[in-house]
């Protein structure tokens, strides 16, 4: 259902987080509450809460309605709510109505978006 892996995959421009390994989220599981994690977090199931995470993967068939912080967030799947993340990319597959924010942005064509971009400038 659940558990810690040592998948060396990450997306382009991914942080060390992915190194570090990853907790998978099966698509047989849903959550309602607080998810967190110091690392990666991919969710296959449904969450509807808070998702904080180092870095994030929402995979096809992942389903999130809440809120999202993370420094990479990588969207395959379902999302509503809110994203603040530092690198955001949003995949041919996603389907997304959010409010989002982030230092760096990649959107592939196909990626079905309804919502708010705000750019966030370093300091």
């Amino acid at each position: 259902m659940f558990g810690k892996t040592n998948d060396q995959t990450a997306p382009v421009g991914a942080s060390a987080a992915y190194a570090r390994g990853k907790s998978v989220l099966a698509s047989d599981l849903q959550i309602k509450g607080h998810v967190s994690s110091t690392g990666t977090i991919e969710i296959l199931g449904q969450i509807e809460g808070k998702v904080t995470s180092k870095a994030l993967i929402i995979g096809a068939e992942g389903r999130v309605q809440g809120i999202i912080a993370a420094e990479n967030v990588d969207l395959l799947g379902k999302f509503d709510g809110t994203i603040a993340a530092q690198g955001l990319n949003l995949r041919s597959s996603c389907d997304v109505k959010a409010e989002m924010s982030y230092t760096t942005l990649s959107i592939e064509t196909g990626a079905v978006i309804d919502g708010t971009f705000k750019l966030k400038k370093e300091r």
